[in-house]
């Protein structure tokens, strides 16, 4: 794996485990004011979520990495 194409998966795996990490600790606003969505939360916490995302999103590539790496899994096998 070169160094561009382990950046594009890493990136393609923060993008996908942002989504799993967003919702996490929604807590919606119980005094709904006018003009404002029902669903938006309190507080999002944007940050913490980035870097936990961040984080989950390491691992997962280590792992893809690690399987490539080794050749555990190959697309020589499929063909």
């Amino acid at each position: 794996m070169s160094i561009v194409s382990g950046l594009a998966i890493y990136f393609v795996i923060w993008w996908i485990t942002l989504f799993m990490v967003l919702p996490f600790g929604v807590r919606r606003d119980e005094k709904i004011e006018v003009g404002n969505d029902p669903g938006a939360p309190i507080k999002h916490h944007i940050i913490l979520k980035m870097f936990i995302n961040s984080i989950l999103a390491f691992f997962i590539w280590l792992l893809i990495f690690l399987i490539d790496f080794f050749d555990i899994i190959t697309f020589r096998d499929f063909v």
